[in-house]
């Protein structure tokens, strides 16, 4: 067992008389940035919400850190996993600074009052993601791309070994989508942290992510981009447009 990263052991989930995932097998590693990919309804949300301790396992188990989710407190999940969802935060008055001192939440207790190490934990977090100089600035005036780094920070802060993210890129234009995955890769291979994002921007995953996690008929097929590609799993998202495929660079384009 992997004690710092992910592992669905026959895990299968749905809702109601509908699987989305059945007896699925996978382990992601510390040091590794995976893209989660997959058509709209195939179930990236619902593995992102179990993975959060959140949601109903039908049958399996996941494992973080080398513990069963399914017999962890909600205060052991928040020191394993921080999540980083799709929403935009526009809170006026709201600093920079304070979203990020959120991170440490499951270690200062009931007045979440931060000590000299939190402080520098957060300093830290803040310099992670180039955002130190915008500690006192307001979150409604920040743009997009800095709003997602202050995120991706809090989520550092927060000192997990599992870092998961719902669709970080979406509202973001080209270059800052590059940035923040050029950002994620970063820190899952500095700080070891098992990076776990869903994202429908195929041609930047292939070009960034260490390895991609495709949901297709019920299963997930994790691997590299170009193992995925050689074997023809890729093309299983794909039907119905012509990818092609650069073995020397490692990219997929894509056209209708």
């Amino acid at each position: 067992m992997n004690p710092a990263g992910i592992s669905l052991n026959h895990l299968t989930l749905g809702y109601a008389e509908r699987i989305l995932l059945h007896d699925v097998c996978a382990e992601l590693h510390p040091g590794e940035l995976c893209a989660l990919i997959g058509r709209n309804g195939t179930g990236k949300s619902t593995l992102m919400r179990a993975l959060s301790g959140l949601g109903q396992i039908k049958s399996g188990s996941i494992w973080l850190a080398g513990c069963d989710v399914s017999q962890m407190t909600v205060g052991q999940i928040a020191r394993q996993v921080a999540f980083v969802s799709t929403e935009r935060i526009r809170v006026t008055n709201l600093k920079v600074r304070n979203v990020v001192s959120l991170g440490r939440a499951p270690y200062t207790g009931w007045f979440g009052q931060l000590s000299k190490s939190d402080d520098k934990i957060v300093s830290e977090a803040l310099s992670a993601v180039g955002m130190s100089d915008f500690s006192d600035k307001e979150m409604d005036s920040l743009s997009d791309g800095e709003s997602q780094r202050v995120m991706i920070a809090r989520a550092l802060a927060q000192d997990t070994p599992v870092i998961l993210l719902d669709e970080p890129t979406a509202f973001l234009d080209v270059p800052n989508r590059y940035e923040i995955c050029l950002l994620l890769r970063e820190l899952a291979h500095r700080q070891n942290k098992t990076v776990l994002f869903s994202s429908h921007d195929i041609s930047i995953v292939t070009r960034i992510c260490d390895t991609v996690a495709l949901i297709a008929d019920t299963k997930i097929y994790h691997g590299s981009v170009n193992r995925l590609s050689a074997d023809g799993t890729l093309q299983k998202l794909f039907a119905g447009t012509r990818l092609t495929f650069d073995c020397n660079n490692g990219t997929v384009d894509l056209s209708l």
